[in-house]
């Protein structure tokens, strides 16, 4: 194995640069506002996961598969991809307005899944004043298209162009509802149970600390980011004032992340992935 490899994207791909923005932790959550919008989606998560007893635990697998497939080699890429599609070959679950059993690796479903994510990562690092031309916006959603195939669905049945994203949304947006499992999902992306060190001050009846709070400022931002339509579905009356302020928050967000020191904000995927482009870069020069 090329120990230089550069994975699916590398430095100059847009995949890198939309992706090493530490603001996409809102963009995370937005994705999982919007997906649970999908009623046979919620029923599969719903029905396969532990996502109530294991919320932090989901969410840090599902970062690590996404750091993976953007910073890894492409064997590691793909090897993460192969455990996914294994994952959910044996999932089923059952329609709960139609009865029906179903896989939860129905091609409709995963693209559903795919493209909520990306473009919730793409808007959000826009909003958050990551500077992108529609070029750029364009090749992101082209280069996406190889994350795509690792789930298991075909590039070509994935949008690659922010209109054919937008084209996408207005033929599936029909489908979605808000339902009781969306409703219940959304109250508990909002306010989740703290992992144990986090909660153990409330346990003590200490003081509210800064990790509730702070999750809060970032879930209520994510949802704030949302479509005017998704907001709508959840009740909100989705006002051009509701984006200014998601707009503003975003955008303050991002430069308090900026002033974090990276090393507290880079995991070992990301700082190894930039060590290979460094070596590789010092070797095209010296070559």
């Amino acid at each position: 194995m090329n120990s230089d490899d550069l994975g699916l994207f590398g430095p100059g791909s847009v995949t890198w640069k939309v992706h090493d923005e530490p603001i996409l932790i809102v963009a995370g959550l937005r994705s999982l506002y919007l997906q649970a919008l999908h009623p046979r989606a919620m029923a599969g998560v719903a029905q396969n996961s532990n996502y109530r007893t294991d919320a932090w635990g989901r969410l840090i697998r599902t970062a690590t598969y996404v750091a993976t497939t953007v910073y890894g080699t492409t064997a590691e890429a793909e090897a993460a991809g192969a455990r996914l599609r294994r994952l959910h070959d044996r999932l089923r679950a059952t329609d709960t307005l139609t009865g029906e059993r179903f896989r939860i690796d129905e091609p409709d479903l995963l693209r559903w899944v795919h493209v909520t994510e990306v473009e919730s990562f793409l808007s959000t690092a826009r909003r958050a004043g990551l500077p992108l031309s529609d070029d750029e916006v364009d090749g992101y959603y082209t280069e996406q298209r190889r994350a795509a195939a690792l789930v298991g669905l075909d590039p070509a049945t994935v949008p690659g162009t922010a209109a054919e994203v937008a084209d996408y949304y207005r033929a599936v947006r029909p489908q979605l509802r808000m339902t009781r499992e969306a409703a219940e999902t959304a109250v508990f992306l909002t306010a989740p149970p703290l992992p144990w060190k986090l909660s153990l001050p409330v346990r003590l009846g200490l003081t509210l600390g800064p990790p509730r709070w702070a999750y809060l400022g970032i879930a209520s931002t994510a949802f704030a980011l949302l479509p005017t339509w998704a907001h709508r579905m959840y009740g909100g009356l989705g006002l051009p004032t509701t984006a200014l302020s998601a707009d503003l928050t975003v955008r303050a967000l991002r430069l308090a992340f900026a002033a974090v020191p990276r090393r507290y904000l880079e995991g070992p995927l990301i700082q190894a992935a930039k060590e290979r482009a460094a070596r590789h870069a010092a070797a095209s020069l010296a070559g």
